[in-house]
């Protein structure tokens, strides 16, 4: 399709499925599909790559996997162009953030131009926020893979 050749191996590992390169899409998990389908972008090596609610439906590990994937993409020289209503999605992986309220354009600013353009304004949050979440607890008991075990 793009005229080039590509070690399906290869692509296979950069998205961390490559023990399931004989399996069929239907037997992979919710998150090794979205892996899956972030690979078959990578195969023309795109300079930008377009991914729409990426991490909707996966469990926080899948979820974190995802996001360093992501972060590799990144680093790898491609613009990421990320729909999300996960805010600390979007905090963690982009530079900017588009805030779109019906179809307009309300604010566009860096993660932290954002909030301290909202804590200039008074805002303080009602409940104090601990160093640590559910989900960091849930990938603390259950993230085998984060923690390379």
């Amino acid at each position: 399709m793009y005229n080039r050749k590509e070690d399906p191996v290869e692509l296979l590992r950069k998205v961390n499925l490559e023990e399931k390169a004989k399996a069929k899409y239907k037997e992979l998990s919710g998150g090794q599909k979205q892996r899956f389908s972030v690979a078959t972008t990578l195969i023309n090596q795109p300079k930008i790559v377009f991914l729409d609610e990426p991490t909707t439906g996966l469990d926080p590990q899948a979820r974190r996997n995802l996001w360093e994937l992501i972060k590799q993409i990144q680093s790898a020289g491609a613009t990421v162009i990320i729909t999300t209503h996960y805010m600390d999605e979007a905090e963690y992986l982009c530079e900017r953030v588009a805030i779109i309220d019906s179809g307009e354009i309300v604010a566009l600013d860096t993660p932290s131009g954002l909030i301290d353009n909202l804590l200039a304004t008074g805002f303080e949050r009602p409940r104090q926020m601990k160093q640590a979440n559910l989900e960091d607890v849930f990938i603390s008991l259950t993230g085998h893979e984060l923690r390379g075990e």
